[in-house]
Formats: C-alpha cells, structure tokens, sequence
C-alpha cells in the first residue's frame, strides 16, 4: 500500500459524514412545513401575509423530504466508495500472499480468513459506521442549534440528557468490542479447520475418522454460533440505552412545550413559544437522537470491523516482492527448517542472473521447502541466503496446486500481470502445450472456482504460463512436468529452457529430461 492509498477511504468517509449531517437540514425544512402547517389550520401566522400557509407548509414538507431522500442516497453511496477502496488497498496487501507459496507454519484457512473474510468484514465499518460515528458528533449538535433558534430552552433539555447517555453507550461499547473479537477469532478458527479437514477428507475416510471430525465441526459450529448470540446481545443492549435515552428527550421537550403552551410551568423562562416554535421543536426532538440510532444499527459492523482491523494489523507481514534488479543469487551452508519435519539442508549452490538451476532429490528431500525458503515463506535456521543486488527481487511461483479463480481463462493466465496483451497471454500459454485448451475454452472462456474441466496437467501449465506471463527475473516452479505425457511435457521442457536465457529459473524436479536441459543441478540428499 503506498502513502497515498489511505487518503482515498478517508476523503470518502468524510464526504458521506456531510451527507449525513445535511441530513439534518431536510428534517429542520420537513420539521418547519409540519408545524407551519399545524399553526395554519389554528390561524394564519401573521407574518406570511397573503401568502397560503398550506401550500408554503406543503412546499416545505416536499422540500426536506426531497432533501432527506438525496442526503441519505449521496452518503450510501459515497460510504460504499469509501469501503470499495480499502478493501481493494487490503487485497492488494495480502491477497499476494495466496498466490505465493504456502507458510507451511500456519493452516491456510486462517489466510484465507484473514485475507477474504476479515477484509469483507471492513465493508459495513467504512460504509456506514465510520461516516454515522463522524455524523454522530456533527447532527445532534447541528440539531440542537436549530431547535435553538426557536427556543434556547429546548436546545438546553436535548443537550442535557447527552452526557449521560454518552457514559452508558461507551460501557456497551467496551464489552461489545471484546465479544467481537472472540467472534470473529472463532470464525477463523472455523474456517482453518473446515479448510484442513476438508484437504485431508481422503484420509479421514480411510481411517474411519468421520465421526470425530464430525465432533470437533459441530464443538467448532457450536462455539462460533454461542459469541455471535453474545456479541447481538451487546448490540441490543447499545439499542436499548440509545432508546431509553431518545424517549427521556422527546417526553422532557413535549412536557415543556405543552406546559410552556398552557402557561402552567412552575418556574421562569426567558422565552415565549408560539404553536408555530413548539410544534416545530417537538417535530425536531425525536432527530437529537437519530443518528444514534443509525450509529447503533451499524453497530455490528463496528464490532466486525474493529476485530478485522486488529486480524489484519497482527499479520505476519507478506515477503516483499522486491524492488531490487536480479543479478544473481548464492547460498552457504543453507539450513531450512521444515515445522512438522527434519531440517534441509545445509546446501550451498549459485545462480547468475539468467540460467536454468534443478533442484533434485527423492520425495521429502525438501525440494518444495527450499524454493519455499527463497520465497521468503520458510524460515532459515543456518546458513546465509544472498542476493547479489543485495535485496530480493520481483518473483514468480508456480506451485503444484495453482490458485483457479473464477472468471475467464485469460485473467487467470494474467492474473499477475493483468495489463498484458491478449496477443501475448496467447503465445506465451501455446508455447506451454494450451493450445488445445485455447481452441477448446477460448482465451475469454469462462472458468469457475473450482477450474471445472481442467486436467491435473492443464492446472499446473496455468500456473506456469502464470509465472511466465508476470515477466519477472526469477522465477520458481514446482513440479511443473508433472502428471504430463511425454509430448506435452517435451513442449514445456523446451519453453522453459528458452526462457532461462532471458531470466533466472529456478525449479524443483524429478523429471530426468528436464534436469538435462538444466545449467546447474543441486542435489538433495
């Protein structure tokens, strides 16, 4: 995220604070036609003249109805612009951390909870309740200033059952904060383990393991489902204290307006008012505490996005990508460390800026751990890893499960550079054997989540014309020969070694034909 993306929600944010608070100005002209209206069926205020009454009463309801309906329309959609833009700044903060390699330290359930879930859970935080909490300060006082004009009194009534209700929503507020965070903790929790049972469904069924892991789903279900009663528990608790206090202002206002009406009023005021002034006060009463109503009805997203902000902020940071040129990469006595493993290594190889490096060894070698640990998504526990520019540079993965995104073939190729040319995407994919997939989908062909229709082989070529495509000087692949028949898997072999005279590549393998094409082979024991 750069220095300047923030400024975007904000300014938003902002904007719709004013749409809201304008809001206030429709209800005072709605507020001024209901009690012009109501003086002129007792008798025509004196000072309209010969102009009708009703109809300025009926011009002025129009009027602040029209104003209302625009204020409210504006700052919906001004809020939604606002929670657009942050979530598109988060995704371009952590969604590169799905398409890279996988932290084997963490379920990767919880990066897609935090990645998708959290940065969704933003959209009602900057849509409605962060412009509603800046209205919040704004509107009443806003409100209370015109009642003001009619009568100081009335103003005074408002304003003094403000400070007290403040203290009771900040104590509701404080347990709702907590009750959300343990929300949406458990909501992570949930998906992490659905999405780690769900890859180990083969096994589960082997051993006969379904009625346990039903258990643990349910205990998981069932704990998600007890904070979320605890969390709307708080929110009609915040509803109920906004309601109290609305109605404590509304009946106070009422009785001072009927008394002061009556001359009843058993001590002084500096003021007189007329039907015309205490209509419209009474009229106005019930918007002092409007926007705390709609502050309390976001409320809930208040909370969601709170414990998102927190999700989100506690983050492992994502490995940069780099701004660095590649010149060239070397390793001394190389020590990875694999969690539910032994530790690799130590290795020790070099690679110029262009050329072609295999990375060799049996299944378990670690071979996938150690282009992991180049990535940044592994931690070294010895040795040093240089770069000879001395920073990482821009990099490609293809792993041997690429990400299928629903749309269409072409943004799935593209989808680290999607300003490529079609032109471009097209060759680069037939240079990898997708040519038949091309005639057969279309490069425009639509693909869904689940890459319905794509071979084993088809999914991992995506991926390397993926990396491909994103044109940065490194380049790591996993398996990329793999699951392919031998006249496919010549085609990539002769792809791949193309490009290493252009770039750095670097890629871990059993395929013996490809290892021959290879400038450099680093065997793993």
């Amino acid at each position: 995220m750069t220095a300047t993306e923030p400024r975007t929600p904000r300014h938003g944010s902002h904007a719709a604070t004013a749409s809201w608070a304008a809001d206030a100005l429709g209800a005072a002209l709605a507020a001024g036609g209901l009690a012009l209206g109501v003086a002129a069926v007792a008798g025509t205020p004196q000072w309209l003249g010969a102009v009708p009454p009703m109809w300025l009463a009926a011009l002025l309801l129009g009027a602040g109805g029209l104003l209302r309906a625009g204020a409210q329309w504006v700052a919906t959609d001004l809020g939604l612009r606002a929670a657009i833009a942050r979530k598109s700044a988060e995704r371009a903060r952590h969604w590169p951390a799905l398409l890279a390699a996988p932290r084997a330290t963490r379920l990767t359930g919880e990066d897609v909870s935090r990645a998708v879930d959290s940065i969704e859970m933003l959209e009602g935080y900057e849509a409605r309740f962060r412009p509603l909490r800046s209205a919040a300060v704004v509107a009443p006082l806003l409100v209370a200033l015109i009642v003001a004009l009619a009568s100081p009194a009335s103003a005074a009534i408002l304003l003094f059952t403000l400070p007290p209700f403040v203290a009771g929503l900040a104590l509701a507020g404080t347990a709702a904060r907590a009750t959300a965070e343990r929300q949406l903790g458990a909501l992570g929790d949930l998906n992490a383990l659905f999405l780690d049972r769900l890859r180990a469904l083969p096994e589960i069924r082997l051993f006969g393991a379904e009625d346990r892991v039903m258990r643990q789903m349910a205990e998981a279900s069932r704990d998600l489902a007890h904070r979320t009663i605890a969390t709307l528990r708080i929110a009609f608790l915040s509803g109920g204290v906004i309601e109290f206090f609305a109605a404590i202002a509304v009946a106070l206002v009422a009785i001072y307006a009927g008394f002061s009406l009556l001359g009843i009023l058993p001590f002084p005021v500096p003021e007189s008012l007329s039907l015309l002034s205490a209509f419209f006060v009474l009229a106005m009463a019930p918007e002092f505490y409007l926007p705390f109503r709609r502050l309390a009805a976001a409320y809930h997203d208040k909370q969601l996005g709170e414990a998102a902000e927190a999700a989100l902020a506690v983050a492992e940071p994502l490995p940069p990508s780099g701004t660095a040129p590649f010149t060239g990469l070397s390793a001394r006595a190389l020590i990875v460390r694999h969690p539910q493993g032994p530790e690799i290594g130590p290795v020790s190889f070099e690679l110029p800026a262009t050329g072609l490096l295999v990375l060799r060894g049996p299944t378990g070698s670690g071979k996938s751990t150690l282009l992991a640990a180049i990535a940044d998504h592994a931690d070294i526990a010895g040795g040093t890893l240089d770069w000879a520019a001395g920073g990482p540079p821009p990099l490609a993965w293809a792993g041997q499960r690429p990400l299928i995104l629903a749309g269409t073939l072409a943004s799935n190729l593209a989808l680290a550079a999607p300003e490529t040319p079609p032109d471009a995407i097209e060759a680069i994919a037939r240079s990898l054997a997708l040519g038949p997939l091309i005639e057969a989908r279309g490069l425009h062909g639509e693909i869904d989540w689940r890459g319905s229709g794509l071979s084993g082989g088809e999914r991992r070529r995506i991926g390397v014309a993926r990396a491909l495509i994103a044109g940065r000087p490194l380049t790591l692949l996993d398996e990329p020969t793999a699951d392919l028949d031998e006249e496919t898997a010549a085609e990539l072999r002769r792809t791949i070694s193309d490009w290493s005279r252009k770039q750095a590549i670097i890629i871990a393998t059993h395929d013996l034909a490809l290892t021959a094409r290879a400038d450099k082979v680093l065997l793993l024991p």
